[in-house]
């Protein structure tokens, strides 16, 4: 039964189970969502619109390719056909044959390049972050002279890679800085375990500038009445680090790990450059589809390239899904709690809706 000093119109919009309105207030404005869900449409395209010219380009500069680099692993190399006996001026198709090499004939090689990389992105990534974090507080504290020791941290990340290798492999030298300080005769850029210590000091040296640049920008987002709240408290300084700096820190410490992790998974230059080719000791995924394709071996060039591919995606698949919520703030946590309907908005008293 419709209330008598209630318009028929409103009544029929009246969401059942709502209170009836009294007499002599005007009538509660109705909430269209047809509007609301074009003006959603609208702005979705505009969005794709502006961002389309970035999908051009990563489509060109990656999708393309990595699809090229797949259809390339399915061929083998030219030459002698042994079925026919004659010399193959063309590719043939193998299918799946180089991928079965790898973890076949190859095996042993596979499988030792594919720890060396694995060994060289975490410990190279576990000492940058060490020392990358100890480098930002260090650059945020107020000093005089800062300005001078900033710039003398961040020379090593700016010194181009090539230079960095030579350099360090001048220091490596048999009768080099670094045998001289030591004071034994060691032959660093040889085979052995010295040759993996040799380019993860380089590695460490040049990079964990980039981790202390990261951190620093997280630094100075975190206001001065945080730290002298706890200091009021009576927080010592180990506190206010662990549950203050680092906690505060953590995204941007977390987007840099990343950064370099998945940098550290495509190591080539360094180790090439610093040891050379053909090292089993410093030999990473990189290296052998160089190696591969510097002998015209295009096909099992292109199935390491696809395989560090695989791997490196895997990595960054795995860290963005187990520290999403960590590395974009509170997002994370927000998603959760609305997908709960723990954030449902509720409507207004004396607002009815209407869907178009």
């Amino acid at each position: 039964m419709v209330d008598a000093k209630t318009p028929p119109d409103a009544a029929a919009v009246r969401p059942s189970g709502a209170a009836p309105r009294r007499a002599g207030r005007p009538a509660a404005p109705v909430r269209f969502r047809g509007g609301q869900k074009r003006a959603t449409a609208g702005s979705g395209r505009m969005a794709a619109l502006l961002v389309s010219p970035t999908l051009l380009v990563l489509t060109v500069v990656v999708l393309y390719p990595t699809i090229m680099a797949l259809r390339e692993s399915l061929y083998g190399a030219k030459g002698l056909d042994p079925e026919t006996g004659f010399i193959s001026d063309t590719e043939p198709f193998v299918g799946l044959q180089n991928y079965v090499d790898i973890f076949g004939e190859a095996g042993d090689r596979f499988w030792n390049a594919f720890w060396n990389t694995t060994f060289f992105t975490v410990v190279t990534v576990g000492l940058e972050t060490v020392i990358g974090v100890a480098m930002a507080l260090i650059m945020h504290k107020a000093f005089q002279g800062r300005a001078l020791v900033r710039a003398s941290i961040l020379i090593p990340w700016a010194v181009p890679t090539a230079i960095s290798g030579l350099l360090w492999r001048w220091i490596f030298n048999s009768d080099g800085i670094a045998n001289a300080l030591i004071g034994q005769q060691v032959l660093w850029t040889t085979e052995g375990f010295h040759a993996k210590i040799a380019v993860i000091i380089a590695e460490v040296w040049k990079t964990a500038p980039f981790i202390g640049l990261l951190v620093l920008a997280g630094l100075q987002v975190i206001g001065k009445e945080v730290y002298e709240a706890a200091r009021m408290d009576g927080a010592s300084p180990v506190r206010q680090f662990w549950h203050i700096t680092l906690p505060l820190v953590k995204p941007a410490l977390l987007v840099a790990v990343l950064f370099r992790c998945l940098d550290a998974l495509r190591m080539f230059d360094l180790p090439y450059l610093l040891v050379g080719a053909q090292k089993n000791s410093v030999e990473t995924l990189s290296m052998l589809a160089q190696n591969e394709a510097s002998n015209v071996r295009f096909g099992p060039a292109a199935a390491y390239a696809v395989i560090l591919f695989l791997y490196v995606f895997l990595i960054a698949l795995g860290f963005v899904r187990l520290l999403g919520a960590d590395v974009v703030g509170d997002g994370g946590t927000a998603r959760k709690a609305k997908r709960k309907g723990r954030l449902r908005r509720a409507p207004a008293p004396g607002r009815a809706e209407v869907s178009a």
